[in-house]
């Protein structure tokens, strides 16, 4: 059984009129004009509210010297917000029908975010994971009626599909209260194993028929939602420049760090969408790792902006830490988000060992900013802005070369 190539009838583009309960059965992967829908921006701007949280949660936690564990707190909660994005996200490109109930459940999955959102401050500062974990399962369990909605409106090798991924989410959502019940100690190896478990469950599921997402919606959701995450943090170090400068008129040490700041962001807004991906996503396994590759870009791209807030009060005196922690803080995230961006997109379009080294190497850079103290957010803001400099000129001189030696038309 394959998906099919032709759009559904009762899909969101069919005329007004339609019945407000409709089987949710899967759309047409080469359906034409398929971009997101206003339910699904919706949804990627509430989620960003609980991505702004543990951005939050997290500034706090470096400035106050619990670095490691603040960094282990984030990774689980950004893991938990990302794992139920990317899970409606697929599903939806596959199974969107817009009718009634679609939409009512995705608006729990939406209360399910903000209730984790509600408990992030108490799960980095009291280690009370009770309330994420309950955001966790709305978001889970409204998945779950999903698939199995799936279920009943499809037969055969797809109802399998279905069915295995309603299982799966079940059984790990069982699994997740090992976060709640046993020792603290245990939470790592507890997030660690259910993680994977999480992540095994759509290649289990998909083993023997691919659902049938939409490569260039995909690429879309995923691009969108980097943008929001990217807005995110220039808003977040926008709100500390501005408290900086009112609280203790710092403006001479802020300036430096904002345009740094804005050096980096609009670089990775520029080299992530420099190249249109969607072409490379043809199959489950490329599919596969490029989404999953996706929770360093995002969370890297918000650590960002928890890292200029960190810059931005370790100028001004409002935390300990040194000028060296509070550069890294910003320059680790940035050559993370540099090196990603590069292993999942760029690589794959980049012509000769000149273009392919241009991120990796200023990765490299950015992270050696790291030890020029007060100098570093700048300077790394400056590699950022040359890499992108040095990768538009290099691809313009490929292109110009290869214009020049193709054969004349009618030729060849």
């Amino acid at each position: 059984m394959t998906p099919r190539s032709t759009p559904h009838p009762t899909s969101p583009g069919a005329p007004a009129g339609r019945s407000p309960l409709r089987g949710l059965t899967s759309r047409g992967r080469e359906e034409a004009h398929r971009v997101a829908s206003p339910l699904e921006l919706f949804f990627d701007l509430c989620f960003v509210v609980a991505i702004a949280q543990a951005g939050v949660q997290l500034v706090h936690a470096v400035a106050e010297g619990h670095t490691g564990e603040g960094i282990l707190n984030y990774a689980m909660i950004f893991f938990a917000i990302w794992w139920a994005w990317m899970n409606f996200t697929w599903f939806a490109s596959a199974y969107d029908n817009d009718d009634t109930l679609y939409r009512v459940v995705t608006l729990v999955q939406i209360a399910g975010v903000l209730v984790l959102a509600a408990g992030v401050s108490q799960a980095f500062q009291a280690h009370d994971f009770l309330v994420v974990w309950l955001g966790y399962a709305i978001m889970r369990l409204a998945m779950v009626a999903q698939w199995l909605r799936a279920a009943l409106s499809t037969r055969d090798a797809e109802r399998r599909v279905a069915l295995r991924y309603a299982g799966g989410v079940l059984l790990c959502q069982v699994g997740w209260l090992g976060l709640l019940v046993l020792p603290e100690d245990a939470r790592a190896w507890v997030f660690l194993v259910m993680a994977v478990l999480e992540m095994c469950v759509p290649p289990f599921a998909e083993r023997d028929r691919q659902t049938s997402w939409h490569p260039h919606h995909i690429s879309e959701r995923y691009g969108l939602f980097t943008i929001i995450v990217l807005g995110e943090s220039v808003a977040a170090a926008t709100v500390a420049v501005r408290s900086g400068i009112d609280e203790h008129d710092a403006l001479g040490e802020l300036v430096p760090i904002a345009v740094g700041g804005l050096l980096i962001v609009f670089a990775a807004w520029w080299i992530y969408f420099v190249v249109p991906i969607h072409g490379h996503l043809r199959s489950n396994r490329q599919a596969f790792l490029w989404g999953y590759g996706h929770y360093l870009i995002f969370a890297s791209a918000a650590a960002i902006g928890a890292g200029l807030e960190v810059a931005v009060e370790q100028a001004v005196g409002k935390t300990e830490l040194s000028a060296l922690a509070a550069s890294a803080a910003v320059t680790l995230p940035t050559a993370l988000y540099l090196l990603t961006v590069w292993a999942l997109h760029s690589r794959f379009y980049k012509v000769g060992i000149a273009q392919q080294l241009v991120l990796p190497t200023a990765a490299l850079l950015v992270i050696a900013c790291t030890f020029l103290n007060d100098r570093a957010v700048p300077a790394a803001g400056a590699v950022c802005a040359l890499a992108v400099a040095a990768g538009t000129t290099l691809t313009a001189r490929a292109a110009r070369t290869a214009g020049a030696t193709a054969p004349p038309a009618g030729q060849g």
